[in-house]
């Protein structure tokens, strides 16, 4: 069973398939490991492709504090640690960018480059960051997940994909499905994740990143603005900015080709650059 168990006796799960570099994928707010499936079934032949479960997410047993960013940190290291990982490719999307740059400096030597998905180094906007959420629609989002989590999630799951981006049939029961899999965490585990959200402000990382960073969004982005990683690629260099046309905040869901090739070519460019 792909368990890693924590100094303090805590397990964290992860999913852990293929052979080749290891990709770590870590997903968003209130989702699960369970949101990569079209990467874990896809990319194995050229990665060993590693999802794990944020604490008090999916199967990972949760902490009754500490469900932020440090948090959610701490436990990455321990799997990096755990699994003796080494030339990763770390890749977050949304509340799982930002664990990536937190992450960073205690990982940087046992990665080869860093990937942002639908990312954001500050949720909510401020006189200097303008590519965020007015932090009365975080607090919105608070009540309705105090009100009612599986309500608020279905919500926060509708607003992830532009208008019609889900239009072709297949496609949209596929999504469905990996959608439907992902178990729902404890309303206090998602309270905290959006308090940590609320709180991060994490544009001070981005200038030390020296690792080669692929930035991934949709330009119709309705959570994590499209500026905002267009803010990130102009302050991590080197890095590469790759925008699709017509996504919303899951592009590894709805254009799961051109995402994955974009991690291949990606990782192919690393190994190209360090021969």
């Amino acid at each position: 069973m792909p368990w890693c168990t924590l100094d303090n006796g805590r397990r964290l799960w992860y999913e852990d398939q293929g052979q080749g570099q290891p990709l770590v994928l870590v997903h968003g707010w209130c989702m699960s490991s369970a949101v990569w499936r079209f990467q874990l079934e896809s990319l194995g032949d050229r990665f060993r492709v590693i999802a794990p479960d944020l604490r008090g997410h999916g199967q990972s047993e949760a902490a009754g504090e500490g469900h932020d960013f440090p948090g959610f940190a701490a436990d990455l290291q321990a799997l990096f640690f755990h699994l003796d990982l080494h030339g990763a490719l770390l890749a977050g999307w949304s509340l799982g960018a930002q664990v990536a740059l937190l992450a960073y400096e205690r990982l940087r030597e046992r990665l080869s480059g860093l990937v942002l998905v639908s990312g954001t180094p500050r949720f909510t906007s401020s006189e200097d960051f303008a590519p965020g959420l007015d932090a009365t629609e975080l607090a919105g989002m608070v009540v309705r997940v105090r009100r009612n989590l599986a309500r608020a999630r279905e919500g926060f799951m509708a607003d992830m994909f532009a208008p019609g981006e889900r239009d072709d049939h297949e496609l949209d029961q596929r999504i469905g499905q990996v959608l439907a899999a992902i178990l729902l965490p404890e309303k206090s585990v998602a309270v905290q994740g959006l308090a940590a959200l609320a709180e991060a402000d994490m544009r001070g990382v981005l200038p030390a990143i020296d690792l080669p960073t692929l930035i991934i969004n949709g330009d119709q982005d309705r959570i994590c603005l499209p500026g905002a990683s267009a803010y990130m690629a102009r302050w991590i260099q080197p890095s590469t900015h790759v925008v699709l046309d017509g996504c919303g905040h899951a592009p590894f869901l709805t254009r799961s080709t051109d995402f994955n090739d974009s991690i291949t070519g990606f990782s192919r460019r690393i190994f190209a650059q360090g021969r």
